[in-house]
């Protein structure tokens, strides 16, 4: 199995993770931005990412190749079988990839990407979503997130990947400092970060990204 893309996205990162905690073997290939050949533009015709290769079978988008990677491994599960379990689950996977990643995305690309791919930084977008939209998010997860520190059935699930992965890039943004204000969320992205299958990914993405920050200065 093959992941195209930088790992430094929420949604390259979310497949990782998943894929680590199905004990699926992944290697990780760059892909978009000019990046990826043939296979990658077969396996996502509009050139996003992440794209996903097993054999002859191309996918692109997190959801689907987690779909995918869950019907291939159904053990252990990390999509509940409960009916509202798995609806919940499902929320909150929606709720990360586009409520949450549209906060953190104008955060961290407008602070870190931008410059370093030459584009125009709108730093009041992310003024505005680091004032407005992050807060509101923050706000709902500190107000929902059970004792127990997972979002579904007091355990880990996709629901926690989904939806700490783009909060992960906005940590990586010095201006914000979500544990102060929100400490439950605080605790549970580092316990989050602790975990075997998210350390991992972040030992090779860490590095990576003070590097795109060196170049900042």
């Amino acid at each position: 199995m093959i992941i195209y893309g930088a790992r430094v996205s929420p949604f390259v990162r979310k497949v990782i993770v998943f894929a680590a905690e199905k004990e699926l073997a992944v290697e990780v290939k760059p892909g978009g931005f000019g990046q990826g050949g043939e296979i990658f533009a077969q396996a996502s015709p509009f050139g996003k990412i992440p794209a996903f290769q097993d054999g002859d079978f191309l996918i692109s988008d997190s959801s689907a190749i987690i779909t995918y990677m869950d019907a291939v491994q159904p053990e252990p599960n990390l999509i509940p079988l409960e009916p509202k379990a798995r609806a919940r689950t499902i929320w909150y996977e929606e709720f990360g990839d586009t409520i949450v990643q549209a906060a953190g995305a104008a955060i961290f690309f407008n602070r870190v990407v931008a410059p370093l791919m030459g584009m125009p930084q709108d730093l009041a977008a992310a003024e505005k979503a680091e004032a407005e939209a992050l807060p509101r998010v923050l706000d709902y997860i500190e107000k929902t997130l059970p004792d127990s520190g997972f979002l579904v059935e007091d355990r880990f699930t996709l629901a926690d990947i989904a939806v700490v992965c783009p909060l992960m890039n906005v940590g990586y943004c010095d201006t914000v400092q979500i544990a102060d204000r929100w400490p439950k969320v605080g605790q549970w992205m580092e316990r989050m970060r602790a975990r075997p299958s998210f350390a991992a990914a972040l030992e090779i993405e860490i590095p990576q990204i003070e590097k795109m920050k060196d170049k900042l200065k």
